[in-house]
């Protein structure tokens, strides 16, 4: 399996200290370059990130072909970008990545998207942890990460936790 990451869920595993899931699921994962860079610079200026390490395991990757119409897409950053044409490129079996607006680009172009939340999903349902609770509660409390309350709760709930 090959899947391609984008910056937040690096950071945001790593934060919680489940970067390790990645390999454990997955198998291959890799970055492109403008991901590495994204993730070193948040991990010096980002106080929620502060000394975070780039997990070893990432292969990173040189993109070889940005897409036209991905290039003049003003409503992605530059790392999603390149995540998404990285995907593309190596015929990814899935693109990690949580910002809304790229899931839409990516998932306009075939990409099949997987954010944070579905990643502790599919590793409580391979009881790689225990529980997903305390990881979503500090994901909001350290990482500033927003969901609704909603979501919250139909993520708990498919995780057999409420």
């Amino acid at each position: 399996m090959i899947v391609v990451t984008d910056t937040s869920v690096i950071l945001n595993l790593c934060l919680l200290e489940q970067e390790s899931l990645l390999p454990e699921l997955f198998g291959e994962i890799c970055a492109p370059i403008m991901v590495r860079a994204e993730f070193e610079r948040l991990s010096k200026f980002d106080s929620r990130f502060l000394g975070l390490i780039f997990p070893s395991f990432i292969e990173i990757v040189g993109i070889k072909n940005i897409p036209p119409d991905l290039q003049k897409n003003h409503k992605i950053h530059q790392g999603e970008v390149e995540a998404i044409s990285l995907a593309l490129e190596r015929q990814a079996n899935a693109l990690l990545i949580d910002e809304r607006a790229g899931r839409l680009v990516a998932s306009d172009l075939g990409l099949r998207c997987m954010g944070i939340l579905g990643i502790l999903l599919q590793a409580k349902s391979q009881d790689c942890i225990p529980s997903i609770s305390p990881l979503i509660d500090r994901l909001g409390s350290e990482g500033g990460f927003w969901m609704s309350r909603e979501l919250r709760d139909k993520v708990l709930s498919l995780a057999g936790e409420i």
